[in-house]
């Protein structure tokens, strides 16, 4: 019962966002101001069992959810063949980039947390 909570919790953050979205024509995809809303919920031990009850039952059958990709990749074996290369040119292209940025991210936000450090005492004051 409390995975079934947990799932309210989420189907209900994200439909919120999806009002949100529409009523404040905002620019931003109404899931993700349905995880934003999420977030500021997870303060209450409530809502935060709930929603790690229903994420444990949903990583528990995480293979399921595959078993659509599967079937949708065999049925357009065609467009693979015609866009394989370029599609995986892509992907190979994209997630380096994401790497390259998020490790460029991590250096500058530990030099800023370096900085102060090095000009604290040897007390560390």
């Amino acid at each position: 019962m409390p995975a079934l909570t947990g799932l309210a919790w989420l189907l209900l953050c994200q439909s919120a966002g999806e009002a949100l979205v529409r009523l404040l024509q905002l620019r931003l995809p109404g899931p993700v101001i349905g995880m934003l809303l999420l977030l500021g919920l997870l303060r209450w031990p409530a809502v935060r069992s709930g929603v790690a009850a229903c994420a444990d039952a949903l990583l528990a059958h995480l293979s399921l959810l595959f078993v659509p990709v599967g079937v949708g990749v065999m049925t357009h074996l065609g467009v693979l063949s015609d866009y394989g290369l370029r599609l995986l040119l892509v992907l190979v292209l994209s997630t380096w980039i994401g790497l390259a940025m998020t490790a460029w991210v991590l250096r500058l936000l530990l030099h800023r947390h370096a900085a102060p450090a090095a000009f604290a005492g040897k007390d560390g004051t």
